[in-house]
């Protein structure tokens, strides 16, 4: 599986595990918010770790989503997914 660290415009990545539980739970909070994303297992593909790790420290905490804007929230709540998907659609200096 290749690493997505290029997301096409909308996309929301989310970096996780098959055993995550906080990922299990996110991505059904996600369903039922109606948001897109796609799932890269971390351990299947090195280049996401790798990118997990930079983007947390060095560690592969999970899950780690990342924007199309090339930013990350890890172990997010649903609403901070929303409201930084909502901060990502105001146009610049707003």
């Amino acid at each position: 599986m290749a690493d997505d660290s290029n997301p096409t415009p909308g996309t929301l990545i989310m970096y996780s595990t098959t055993w995550c539980g906080y990922c299990t739970r996110l991505k059904s909070q996600l369903d039922r918010a109606g948001i897109a994303y796609t799932v890269v297992d971390i351990e299947h593909d090195d280049l996401a770790a790798e990118w997990v790790a930079t983007a947390n420290a060095g560690n592969r905490t999970v899950p780690t989503l990342r924007f199309e804007d090339g930013s990350a929230l890890t172990n997010p709540s649903v609403i901070e997914v929303q409201a930084h998907l909502a901060q990502l659609r105001q146009p610049a200096g707003q």
